[in-house]
């Protein structure tokens, strides 16, 4: 019996080689024989005794055991893919006295006839078909055959993987193993050998009727909600409507017959399959509509079903027994597919399935997940009852979250320990500027004790030394001609404290603002070396407003010198922050005439723009730095870059001291929602921003307004120190006092129109107005007289016969400049001449224009004013101002450094954003559960709102709120690239953290399959790309538009990404970078879906056109749509601007 045993193994073994080498599949055949049965149970005692015979020879292997037993006769095929049936012709067998039962199994017909069992007592004659079956050995190794020959059965249908879907099942070849690997445990192979007598493979599905059942489940995917409802499958050879066996109902299969041979590699033919139908084994399913097996695949549990009497359905599947057919039982499972469709089939939640045909309850530590093979160990902290279903990891959320806020802390702390180690190093800078300055004054003294040795010897020396070298007699020179001014020599020439110091600061006015005031007595005039004179030369002067025809500017005449501190002046409307626009050329939307000569040339003055100084009338300031931050911010982006380091502090620091700002220079300037420093030092520090780059020519607009007496005369004394560097100054001003008046060197008085009515020395306005007739009253403040006579408050005498509308006639005769034909023609009309006067352009008057032509007017005014903000940002115009500054990479690290600064003095808003996305990664984590059918599209799609809009409304802050300060520092000449990376530099911090942050709570609380690393990755892509395009919104927009569309664009454009189906609408939305982040979000949880999920895999990628290897390609466009985002928000910075 032994030998015979293992000439079986070797005739098996034989078949498992030539199945491996052809791919065949093939079964064994029984004949049927005699034999009796010993007393007791038919399996007790017995022996069998196989005789097989191979085609490639004729060999005859015989053995017996040691009792008594039955013989057996199998012919096995060695053929090229095929098997013989497995049905076999039931014999009489007469059995023994005792034997407690006989069976005679009738083959099934074709028409779906049913099994017959007849049970009889006493002698019979019987035979065994599958006596192999009762032979452990044999049906191991036969399961070894059918599931080495199963497991090469993914080749045949690769290709058509690959081909049809590959969108969601990138390497076949794993998610075959993942799904049909049952070498761990092939028990359910053995018992369906022994339910089935063998007869397996000629049950099995060939590649045609996989194919089939595959290409209808996708077809019912694609289809309307109502056919997914149904299981039906499509006719075929077996199923129809003119044949219909019972093997065609769910849950039960058929064989080929007898001596009948199939190809299972056959792809194209479905065979004849009616013969012997039965239940299907546990373990495989049987479609309803098909005649063949399926193994299940792992994660699945597929026991044949039981008749639940009450309901008629067989448990746990959906299907009911046919009606008119009483014989049929419940089947086995009856389809495999998405998780609507066939949830029955899936392990249940709670429980695991290591086998087909087990299920476990998951035990306590442990989870376990829908189509679970094995249960999962819980976390430490996690507490997991028996049969749960996810784990709860809340507990890793608030640790992780506890983590994040402690390193942030500790970069909150470390980076405050910096900036006061900068301050440190920066007061060294200050005390090193005062040695040196120290050395300076010195050098100076010894200088001045050989000068006044000269003068003893030689006065014509001392004359010629004096007028080359010493500026100290040019300070005195010019003292004389200020009255009441102090002399040089005392204490009050020092600029007084502001008020509110206290009086111990006030007597700490270090040695270094002595050595600074001694320094400008400098011999050498090394500060005029540093600056070019600029003389700046108008002549007929014009401005009128494009499409309206209005003058804003008419025929101003003069000139601005170097050195000097000249005044603009007169009523409100009189055009003077327009006179200094259109100097400066900062003017749009206007029709410039006339002639502007820099020097004696005709160049333009955007070419001296880094020696050029502009003082705005708001204080433009950032609020959130100290004073000295802000000084030397701009000391270090606009001096010149060969300027030494020493060199600067010692300019800022003669700018602090001269404006008065000593007392204040650490204290933050403040915002209107901070409390900061005054009013007046406010305006003085942004007069300083432009004084600490050591300009050649300064405008200022109105920079005494709001400021009392003793503010503007230290203002305007810091000015006059300035003038006699040689800067040449010019100031609007409102209605100064006397003693300011007689500070200014000229003056230009502007009446109403924007005509000039005086323009010349300001000790010499009072004598030309007395020349025609206007005297000034006395104790009057000739300034406020001349502005209400121009305003026409105060008329003039009537003896003067002058009338306040024809002062800019009289000016311009008594100069002998030209004078426009309508104010000479209007010369003796003077309601005409008040028209002129007030800008009014006679010739243009006439009828009044429709509604469209004026609607026609302001579109072709915007349109021009575009075309001039175009024409002064990108016309690259030749610099002439022979300073050399920093390089944008200079200038990027200089704007790193003050963006940070400014982020960390405002991390309490910044902890407000991390705590509002920490509440909602708590409310959607909560609230948005996973579903495994959707994949947790729900909760993405949620997440996808949330993240973009909260992300959005923050980094709009980035730009919205110092637009005014970028305007201000761009048209200085700083760098728009150096401050654009700058801010997005210190952004990415946010980009970073923020992620990290929401999924702290969002991922801990919802536990979706995918990893965390994953759901960051996506997260750290969505957060750059939404940031790009809030700062577009950001800088286009004012901050009230651009919060609603950073609230409405994600919400339309998720919702457009969530479309399914392929209309206009999807295809839009294959733009949107909504769809991309979502899409990725689902391919990284839908990758961890494996075995039984296959289908759902298949058929939800299927719906929504996505594709695993997607993965990848969905973060780059969500990258490359945030750098793109930020391409259009750098064009919209320098395009989109006042300038």
């Amino acid at each position: 019996m032994k030998i015979a045993m293992r000439l079986v193994a070797l005739i098996l073994l034989i078949l498992v080689l030539g199945s491996l080498i052809t791919a065949s599949h093939a079964a064994s055949d029984s004949a049927s024989g005699n034999g009796t049965e010993s007393e007791g149970t038919s399996d007790s005692g017995g022996g069998t005794e196989i005789q097989g015979s191979s085609d490639s020879g004729n060999e005859t292997v015989s053995g017996s055991s040691s009792d008594s037993g039955t013989e057996s006769e199998s012919n096995g095929d060695s053929g090229d893919g095929t098997v013989s049936g497995g049905s076999s012709d039931s014999g009489n067998g007469i059995g023994s006295e005792g034997s407690s039962d006989s069976k005679t199994e009738s083959e099934g017909s074709s028409d779906g006839g049913a099994e017959d069992d007849t049970g009889t007592d006493g002698d019979g004659e019987g035979g065994d078909s599958g006596s192999t079956t009762n032979n452990p050995a044999a049906v191991q190794i036969l399961t070894q055959i059918i599931y080495s020959r199963f497991s090469n059965f993914t080749a045949i249908f690769n290709d058509d993987i690959v081909d049809h879907l590959g969108f969601c099942i990138s390497d076949v070849d794993a998610e075959w193993d993942a799904a049909f690997n049952f070498s761990k445990n092939t028990e359910f192979l053995s018992e369906c050998l022994k339910t089935t007598k063998g007869d397996v493979m000629p049950r099995l599905c060939t590649a045609a009727e996989v194919k089939f059942y595959g290409a209808s489940l996708m077809q019912i995917a694609e289809e309307s909600s109502e056919a997914k409802s149904s299981n039906y499958l499509k006719p075929n050879k077996n199923c129809n409507l003119s044949s219909w066996v019972s093997g065609c109902e769910p849950g039960w299969a058929c064989s080929v017959g007898k001596d009948k041979q199939i190809d299972l590699k056959n792809s194209k033919d479905i065979p004849y399959r009616v013969l012997d139908c039965r239940p299907c084994c546990e373990g495989f399913f049987c479609p309803h509509g098909l005649t063949c097996m399926i193994p299940c695949p792992l994660g699945s549990y597929c026991p044949v079903s039981n008749l639940n009497k009450s309901t008629g359905i067989c448990d746990p599947y959906r299907y009911q027994l046919p009606p008119g057919q009483p014989n049929h039982t419940c089947g086995g499972a009856d389809i495999w597919a998405d998780f609507s469709t066939g949830t029955e089939i899936f392990c249940s939640a709670g429980f695991y399935c290591p086998t087909t045909t087990q299920k476990i309850a998951c035990s306590r530590g442990h989870y376990c997940r829908a189509g679970s093979t094995e249960q999962t160990k819980c976390y430490q902290l996690a507490t997991c009852e028996p049969q749960t279903a996810n784990q709860n990891i809340t507990a890793y959320g608030l640790m992780f979250f506890g983590g994040i806020t402690l390193v942030l802390l500790i970069i909150y702390n470390c980076s405050g320990q910096v900036l006061s180690t900068r301050e440190k190093r920066q007061a060294k800078s200050r005390e090193a500027a005062a040695r040196s300055a120290r050395e300076t004054v010195q050098a100076r003294e010894r200088w001045k004790s050989a000068k006044d040795t000269a003068k003893k010897t030689a006065s014509g020396l001392q004359s010629q030394l004096s007028r080359t070298f010493s500026r100290k007699k040019s300070v005195r020179q010019e003292t004389l001609k200020i009255p009441g001014q102090p002399k040089p020599g005392s204490d009050a020439a020092l600029p007084p404290m502001p008020v509110g110091g206290s009086e111990q600061k006030g007597k700490k006015q270090s040695n270094l603002t002595k050595m600074l005031h001694d320094l400008d007595d400098d011999p050498d005039n090394v500060e005029i070396s540093r600056r070019p004179p600029i003389e700046v030369f108008f002549q007929d002067l014009t401005l009128t407003l494009k499409g309206k025809k209005k003058h804003l500017l008419r025929s101003v005449t003069g000139k601005l010198v170097p050195g000097h501190v000249s005044a603009v002046m007169g009523p409100s409307g009189a055009g003077k922050t327009t006179f200094l626009s259109a100097l400066t050329g900062k003017a749009t939307g206007c029709t410039i005439t006339g002639s502007i000569l820099i020097n004696g040339k005709d160049e333009p003055m955007q070419s001296f723009k880094k020696i050029i100084g502009y003082v705005p009338q708001d204080d433009i300031v950032h609020g959130n730095l100290t004073v000295e931050e802000n000084l030397w911010f701009s000391a270090r982006c606009r001096l010149s870059a060969d300027l030494l380091k020493p060199e600067k502090v010692l300019v800022v620091e003669r700018v602090i001291e001269s404006l008065g700002l000593q007392a204040v220079r650490d204290s933050l300037v403040g915002t209107v929602e901070k409390r900061g420093i005054s009013g007046g030092q406010r305006k003085r520090v942004n007069v300083g921003l432009e004084m600490v780059m050591e300009p050649s020519l300064l405008i200022l607009d109105e920079p005494t307004s709001g400021l009392d007496s003793s503010s503007s005369q230290l203002l305007l004394r810091a000015l006059r120190r300035e003038a006699l560097e040689g800067v040449n100054i010019c100031m609007v001003v409102h209605q100064p006092s006397y003693t300011l008046f007689k500070m200014f060197d000229d003056l230009i008085l502007l009446a109403k129109g924007g005509l000039t009515a005086y323009h010349g020395p300001a000790k010499k306005v009072e004598e030309y107005f007395a020349g025609i007739g206007i005297n000034v009253p006395e104790r009057v403040n000739p300034p406020d007289y001349f502005i209400d006579i121009l305003e026409g408050i105060v008329k003039p005498n009537a003896s003067s016969g002058v009338k306040y509308k024809e002062l800019p006639l009289r000016w311009m005769l008594h100069n002998g400049y030209p004078v426009p034909p309508d104010m000479l023609d209007s010369a003796g009309m003077p309601s005409v001449t008040g028209d002129s006067a007030h800008g009014g352009n006679p010739a243009a008057a006439g009828p009044d224009q429709s509604f469209a032509g004026d609607l026609w007017q302001d579109v072709k005014f915007n349109v021009g004013q575009k075309k001039d903000h175009l024409r002064l940002n990108f016309n690259k115009l030749k610099d002439l101002s022979n300073r050399k500054t920093p390089s944008v990479f200079q200038q990027y690290k200089y704007f790193v450094g003050r963006v940070g600064k400014q982020r960390l003095r405002e991390a309490r808003m910044q902890a407000v954003d991390y705590l509002i996305l920490l509440l909602a990664g708590i409310c959607l984590g909560t609230l948005a559960k996973v579903s495994d059918e959707t994949f947790g599209s729900t909760g993405y799609l949620y997440t996808v709102i949330a993240v973009s809009l909260l992300c959005k409304i923050s980094a709009l802050r980035s730009f919205s709120l110092d637009k005014l300060h970028y305007w201000r520092e761009s048209a200085s000449g700083m760098s728009s690239l150096a401050y654009f990376l700058a801010k997005d530099t210190i952004d990415h911090f946010n980009t970073v953290v923020k992620p990290a942050v929401y999924l702290s709570m969002f991922y801990f609380f919802n536990n979706p399959r995918s990893s965390i690393f994953d759901n960051y990755f996506v997260l750290i892509s969505l957060v750059y790309c939404v940031t790009g395009i809030a700062y577009i919104l950001a800088i286009y927009f004012e901050p009230g538009p651009a919060q609603l569309w950073s609230v409405l664009l994600p919400v339309v454009l998720s919702l457009i990404a969530n479309q399914d189906g392929d209309t206009l609408v999807t295809r839009i939305g294959d733009f949107c970078y909504t769809k991309w982040a979502l899409e990725a979000f689902l391919l990284a949880n839908a990758k961890r879906y494996s075995g039984v999920w296959l289908i759902q895999r298949c058929g939800s990628l299927k719906i929504k056109d996505y594709n695993l290897k997607d993965w990848y390609p969905s973060l780059a466009y969500l990258i490359a749509s945030g750098i793109v985002s930020r391409g259009l928000a750098f064009f919209c910075l320098v395009t989109f601007q006042k300038k």
